[in-house]
């Protein structure tokens, strides 16, 4: 792996980990995660459940 694909992974790793904490942190406080969140993690914000009605 040349460095360059390197860094191109651990800054998509280091992406995914903290859209997985935010999304995480806002199901948890009863709220809807941010799109972008949703969608760096392969979510389609469109699928996801309203967390009110549960």
């Amino acid at each position: 792996m040349t460095s360059k694909n390197r860094m191109g992974f651990i800054g998509r790793a280091f992406a995914v980990l903290g859209a997985a904490t935010a999304a995480a942190a806002a199901v948890e406080g009863h709220r809807r995660p941010n799109a972008r969140d949703l969608r760096t993690l392969g979510i389609d914000p469109a699928n996801f459940p309203d967390t009110r009605r549960g």
